[in-house]
């Protein structure tokens, strides 16, 4: 079955706060990698249960009022309370399971007797966008690295090696084109290479990695970038490289090593061997996929003593290799392969800065154009957004619905938010236009081997931070808030909050985007604020100048 996101002005619910939730369901399905399985992204990660359930769920937000909220346990719809027109339109849990209970097997043994799904984050919360949602943060990582080392701002004579071409990984080669940087990227799956250069994400596609090499350095040395993709396995393809003269100058990965079981495809097997011993032998596959990991991390680790700069790009590759690596190289993998988050991108978060994201919901890319524009003249004293919103409307091709990620910080979310419910208000965009975020988020998560990782107090897996981020954006009136954990080699690790509020040009919804999201991102800059970070400490003292975005932040000192 596939499903198409619905475009227009025409309404099949009651509100377009439903409406917009329904339309975010079917556009998450739209830009799925197996929509088909009702899987978005992440090799497993699902945007509802079942297909029983989706009917379910499309049926009741037809029929939603107001004054109601739709409550989802775990892809599931069980029931439809009355509430008040300030409440959430739907309250979603995913996957929340206690101390003891958070392993991978009883939730692989769960998963397959169907009592449990991952909801990948942003695909049970219904704010998955494609590549589109995680291309600016990987521009500003990649962009931090290159200012961090090479004191740069673009890098045509430099490339990066990195790995997978998934919903999230294909982000990478376009996200270093803005760069200038080269790319190599290592895909086993044929489809999603050429997937990836039917749409331009990829210049050149081969299957030999010399002739892979030769391309990657002969862009550098003429300084015209190129994307390469090198159908292969990562675990047999970096050590190739690190035993070769090729010396990339950054290092990374981004397959879906998070789960041994299903997203890491160990070295020796095919695509289609691989999924049959997932249901023969599934401890095996894990064995070997976990010791595919680890030649994989070798190679990192020998290509950063040869002068790479190397990082972990989010996806627990260091946690996974590490179960089969030896004591002294356990102890190499974090202290010489930082996590990216801790290494870069802090600084951003402290200051409430992270992955804030739109989405046009009538599908006219004129509405699109509007919010590009108001985004770019709003902030005068960020002119990085300027140029990124730029470098977006020429480089990231779209999918499903017209979106677009920015890093804004506190108050800007708001301030664009509003300016747009004008604008909707007013005539100049044609139909409502929703408002979401990553669940890596600066308030928003807990991973201490991702977005929480080295936290200055020593917080790095307190996850009270995003249950309070839920409370609060459910007190502030956003349409839907979710709360997930983990599953497969996320289990026991993480926890997150997600969030959408919809500008459909009513005052009401005014209330709601400019309370929701400064609480939202406020939170953020709290939390950082009292984990002893200077650049948060700033933002609160900022906002409570005159004229500042937001509502002044009142810290309370302990």
């Amino acid at each position: 079955m596939s499903v198409t996101a619905c475009r227009g002005t025409q309404l099949r619910c009651r509100s377009w706060r439903a409406e917009a939730l329904l339309r975010l369901l079917e556009n998450v399905l739209e830009v799925g990698e197996r929509p088909e399985e009702l899987v978005v992204y992440a090799s497993i990660g699902k945007a509802v249960k079942d297909w029983d359930a989706y009917r379910q769920i499309t049926d009741a937000l037809r029929r939603l009022g107001e004054d109601q909220t739709l409550v989802l346990q775990t892809g599931r719809p069980v029931a439809v309370l009355n509430t008040h027109a300030a409440a959430p339109m739907v309250v979603s849990a995913v996957n929340n399971t206690v101390g003891n209970w958070a392993t991978e097997e009883r939730f692989y043994s769960r998963l397959a007797e169907h009592k449990t799904i991952w909801g990948g984050l942003t695909a049970a919360a219904w704010q998955y966008i494609g590549r589109q949602g995680v291309l600016g943060g990987t521009y500003e990582l990649l962009r931090a690295a290159l200012g961090r080392h090479f004191q740069e701002t673009t890098a045509p004579h430099r490339w990066v090696l990195t790995a997978g071409l998934g919903g999230m990984g294909s982000s990478q080669p376009i996200s270093a084109r803005m760069l200038q940087l080269s790319t190599l990227t290592v895909e086993a799956d044929p489809a999603k290479l050429s997937r990836l250069h039917a749409t331009g994400g990829l210049d050149l596609v081969l299957d030999d990695l010399s002739e892979a090499l030769a391309a990657v350095t002969t862009a550098t040395a003429k300084r015209c970038p190129s994307a390469v993709g090198l159908l292969g396995n990562a675990a047999e393809i970096f050590p190739a490289i690190a035993a070769s003269d090729a010396l990339p100058d950054i290092v990374t990965d981004q397959t879906a090593a998070h789960d041994a079981r299903y997203g890491y495809l160990p070295a020796g097997y095919t695509l289609e061997t691989w999924t049959s011993a997932r249901e023969r032998d599934p401890g095996r596959v894990e064995r070997d996929a976990r010791a595919s990991m680890a030649a994989q991390i070798r190679a990192m680790l020998e290509l950063g003593d040869r002068g790479s700069v190397v990082f972990e790009n989010g996806n627990n590759l260091r946690v996974q290799a590490s179960q089969v690596l030896e004591e002294g190289e356990r102890g190499r993998v974090f202290a010489e392969i930082p996590g990216f988050m801790e290494a870069y991108l802090r600084p951003l978060f402290s200051r409430g800065i992270g992955p804030f994201r739109w989405m046009i919901l009538s599908g006219d890319e004129h509405d699109m154009k509007v919010v590009d524009d108001l985004a770019s003249t709003m902030f005068p004293e960020r002119p990085e957004i300027a140029r990124w919103i730029n470098l977006a409307r020429r480089h990231i091709p779209l999918q499903g619905l017209p979106a677009r990620s920015c890093w804004l910080g506190y108050g800007e979310r708001s301030a664009l938010a509003v300016a747009v419910n004008e604008a909707v208000a007013d005539g100049r965009i044609t139909a409502p236009v929703a408002f979401s975020r990553d669940h890596l988020d600066s308030a928003g998560m807990t991973h201490p081997r991702i977005g929480t990782e080295g936290m200055r107090d020593d917080s790095d897996g307190v996850t009270d931070w995003p249950l309070l981020d839920a409370m609060l954006l459910a007190a502030g009136g956003a349409d839907l808030v979710a709360v997930h954990s983990g599953g497969g080699g996320y289990s026991g690790w993480m926890q997150s909050a997600g969030v959408t509020i919809v500008a459909d040009g009513t005052q009401a919804a005014a209330i709601r985007l400019r309370r929701a999201l400064d609480l939202d991102s406020g939170l953020g800059v709290i939390r950082h604020a009292t984990a002893g970070y200077g650049e948060a400490l700033d933002a609160v003292e900022k906002s409570q100048q005159p004229g500042a975005h937001g509502e002044p932040l009142n810290l309370i000192q302990n």
